[in-house]
């Protein structure tokens, strides 16, 4: 299903990578609970420059880093890789607002949060 008409992962799959690729990492860090936590992040802003093709089969790596650290927001920017490849596919990035599960009203970023981020300043 990745592959789109022409025969190259269709733009959509992209952005899926983009929050796959943050998440994964914040939950291996222990500062994410997306299934019980209290806060989680919204996306309210994303954008994407493609560069080369990706296609289905091929392996995909994916370089996270943060670029801005606000009260309850972060700037995340991410570069997708044909495994092994050192020139990006493709590089974007997008905004999570942190906020209250239930509420959804924006909550400040912990102090065990923003550690794990300002790592990837």
């Amino acid at each position: 299903m990745d592959n789109d008409v022409y025969g190259h992962i269709n733009n959509v799959v992209y952005y899926s990578w983009f929050d796959t690729a943050v998440n994964s990492y914040l939950i291996q860090q222990g500062v994410l609970d997306i299934e019980h936590g209290d806060t989680i992040g919204l996306v309210i802003e994303t954008q994407c420059n493609y560069f080369a093709s990706l296609a289905f089969p091929q392996r995909v790596e994916a370089g996270i880093r943060v670029a801005h650290i606000g009260n309850s927001s972060v700037r995340y920017e991410v570069g997708l890789f044909a495994q092994g490849e050192h020139r990006s596919a493709a590089k974007g990035h997008f905004v999570h607002v942190y906020v209250d599960r239930q509420s959804r009203r924006p909550v400040p970023l912990s102090e065990p949060f923003r550690r794990i981020l300002e790592s990837l300043l």
